[in-house]
C-alpha cells in the first residue's frame, strides 16, 4: 500500500479536520433508506426454517459482515417475488432498527438475492459512491457514537430513516481514492473474518467435546472404572453469600475481594477470577452473612442470572446472589466447573417460572449430577477442556490484535491523515 503523510491542505468540519479537497454529505445526499416489510406484508408464518434465502435481521448483523446460523429464519420464492424491493443486492449497507443499532453490515456477492428483515435497515448508495468505503464509515468510532446518542428510547435504543438519513460523513472528491482506501482494508477485514470463523469453530469443537466427556459418552484410554451418579451436596461443600451493611463505613474498602455478578459477566466467559470491584473488611465478613470462599472454589451465580460460573485463584467472599463450592478431597475442581457450566439451563428450569430467578441452596444440594469415581479421569477431562479454552483465548487475542490494527488504519485513512498514493 502507498501512503502519503499530509501536513497541509485541510480544513475544519462538523465531523472534524478532513482534507480540502474532501467533503462532508449526509447519507440522505449519498443514498437511499428503506425499512425492512413490516408484519402487514410479512407474518412470522411465512418464515421457514429451512427452505428459501435467509432473512436478514439485527441478530445476523455483526461490525461489518454477517453471520448466519442454522437458526436464521427463511423466506421463500413466493415471498421474495411478492415483495422484490426487500431482496437485498450486493453493495447494499444493512442496519438492525433495534438493539445493536451502531452494527451494520455489507452485503457481498454470495449474500446477493438475501431479504430484509421487518426490523432492518437498508442503505444503497447512489453512483459515484463506493459501498465498501461508506460501510468502512459506518464502523468507526465516531458514527457508532453519533448514532447510540441519537437513538430513540434508553433500554432498547431504536433507529429509524429519519434518524439514519442525518449520519454525516467524509469523502474524498474522487471515487477512485474511495476504492482505493476500501481496497486497503480487504486484507484486514478478511484475516479478521478468518479468525473469528476459526473462533466459531474452536467453540464449536469445545461444545461437542464437553457434551461427550462431561457425559461419559466418550471414555479416555486407560480408564474403565464406572461412572456414578450422585449429588452435588456429594462433592462440595455449598456456601451462601451475604452483603455488610453500606450504612458503615468500616465494612468497606478493606482487602478481601467482594464478589457480585457484575465481577463475573465482566470476565466474558473467562474461568478465573482474580479480582473484584469492591472490597470489604474482616469487620464486614464478621458482621454480615458473607463468608471467606477459599481459593480454587467455584463461584456461581444464582439470583436473576443463572449459572454463571468462574473458579476464584484468590480467597473471596460473594454477595447473596451466588451459591459457592468448596470441592471436597476426591473431586477435581476444574472438572466440576466444567460440569457445572453444562447444568445452567437446568438450574433455570429448576428456579420455576417466577418472574425474578433464584435457585436456593436446597435445591442445588439434591441436584444428580454423573460423573468418574476417579479423581485422575476427571483431571485428565478438564485437562482436555482447559487446553481447549486456552487455544480459544489465544484466537480471540488475536482477533482483538487485529481489529485494534484495523480501527487504527480507520483513525489515519478515513479521516484523510494518511492518503494514498
Amino acid at each position: 500500500m502507498n501512503v502519503r503523510i499530509a501536513t497541509r491542505g485541510y480544513k475544519k468540519t462538523e465531523i472534524g479536520v478532513i482534507p480540502e479537497d474532501w467533503r462532508v454529505k449526509q447519507l440522505a445526499d449519498f443514498a437511499l433508506v428503506q425499512t425492512g416489510p413490516f408484519g402487514t406484508l410479512l407474518k412470522a408464518s411465512e418464515y421457514s426454517e429451512y427452505d428459501g434465502v435467509p432473512l436478514i435481521s439485527v441478530g445476523e448483523i455483526r461490525q461489518g459482515y454477517l453471520r448466519v446460523t442454522i437458526e436464521t429464519p427463511r423466506v421463500s420464492s413466493i415471498v421474495t417475488k411478492r415483495l422484490p424491493q426487500f431482496i437485498l443486492r450486493t453493495g447494499d449497507i444493512v442496519f438492525g432498527r433495534k438493539g445493536g443499532i451502531d452494527r451494520s453490515a455489507l452485503i457481498r456477492a454470495p449474500e446477493d438475492g438475501w431479504f430484509l428483515g421487518s426490523d432492518g435497515l437498508r442503505v444503497r448508495p447512489l453512483p459515484g459512491h463506493d459501498s465498501a468505503y461508506i460501510s468502512l464509515q459506518f464502523q468507526t468510532a465516531r458514527v457508532q457514537k453519533w448514532l447510540i446518542q441519537n437513538a430513540l428510547g434508553t433500554t432498547m435504543p431504536s433507529l429509524n430513516q429519519s434518524i439514519l438519513k442525518r449520519v454525516c460523513i467524509a469523502f474524498p472528491a474522487d471515487e477512485r481514492e474511495q476504492e482505493a482506501i476500501a481496497e486497503a482494508f480487504a486484507d484486514a477485514d478478511a484475516f479478521i473474518e478468518a479468525l473469528e470463523q476459526a473462533l466459531a469453530k474452536k467453540r464449536d469443537l469445545k461444545q461437542g467435546a464437553m457434551q461427550e466427556l462431561l457425559a461419559g459418552n466418550r471414555r479416555l484410554p486407560g480408564f474403565v472404572n464406572p461412572w456414578v451418579h450422585t449429588r452435588l451436596s456429594e462433592l462440595a461443600s455449598i456456601r451462601n453469600g451475604g452483603t455488610p451493611s453500606t450504612l458503615r463505613s468500616e465494612f468497606w474498602d478493606g482487602d478481601i475481594p467482594w464478589c457480585t455478578p457484575t465481577d463475573i459477566t465482566a470476565l466474558q466467559g473467562g474461568k478465573y477470577l482474580r479480582e473484584t470491584a469492591r472490597k470489604i473488611t474482616q469487620m464486614g465478613l464478621e458482621n454480615s452473612s458473607a463468608e471467606l470462599i477459599p481459593a480454587n472454589s467455584i463461584v456461581m451465580t444464582s439470583r436473576a442470572t443463572i449459572g454463571e460460573c468462574a473458579i476464584n485463584d484468590v480467597p473471596l467472599s460473594t454477595n447473596q446472589g451466588f451459591k459457592n463450592f468448596l470441592p471436597y478431597e476426591g473431586v477435581n475442581t476444574e472438572f466440576l466447573y466444567y460440569l457445572l457450566t453444562t447444568k445452567k439451563q437446568d438450574f433455570i428450569r429448576l428456579c420455576g417460572g417466577s418472574t425474578f430467578l433464584e435457585i436456593g441452596k436446597a435445591q442445588l444440594a439434591k441436584f444428580a449430577v454423573y460423573l468418574p469415581t476417579q479423581k485422575s479421569e476427571q483431571a485428565e477431562i478438564a485437562e482436555i477442556l482447559s487446553d481447549m479454552d486456552a487455544e480459544i483465548e489465544a484466537l480471540e487475542q488475536k482477533l482483538a490484535k487485529a481489529r485494534a490494527v484495523k480501527q487504527g488504519m480507520m483513525q489515519q485513512l478515513l479521516t484523510g491523515q494518511v492518503r494514498l498514493i
